[in-house]
């Protein structure tokens, strides 16, 4: 369990938002009135934002493990970009800013991940440029 990668969640929310009855998505979650005098409204796909932000913070600590898992979790990542691309570009639901942010998101993750993890590698191994002296 702890091998699947966290956005998986947004995007598995996201697919079943998507595809149930009406627009939940955009559905207000609440709405105030600031002290500049404009109102302010949070919906649902506004917390999904928040909510992949977040997990892609924790995906970023988790990719400081160098383990097996850890490629694994990588791997699965990788998954989830591809299927969230394929998403956007083959379904009409899926065409839009919210979802190709939260694309791009994944792809962060999977592009962090594998960095984070060679550098961290490289240093718990010697093979930085201190290795040479």
């Amino acid at each position: 369990m702890r091998h699947i990668p966290l956005l998986s969640v947004v995007v598995i929310v996201y697919n079943l938002l998507a595809f149930s009855a009406g627009d939940l998505l955009n559905t207000y979650l609440w709405e105030m009135q600031l002290i500049s005098g404009a109102r302010w409204t949070f919906a649902v796909n506004d917390m999904l934002l928040c909510l992949a932000v977040v997990l892609l913070y924790i995906e970023l600590f988790k990719a400081t493990r160098t383990s097996t898992a850890s490629i694994i979790d990588h791997l699965l990542s990788l998954v989830i970009f591809i299927v969230c691309l394929g998403e956007f570009f083959m379904i009409e639901r899926f065409g839009n800013s919210l979802f190709l942010i939260i694309t791009l998101i994944t792809l962060l993750d999977v592009v962090a991940g594998f960095t984070i993890t060679i550098s961290t590698a490289r240093r718990d191994f010697g093979l930085g440029s201190h290795a040479a002296s």
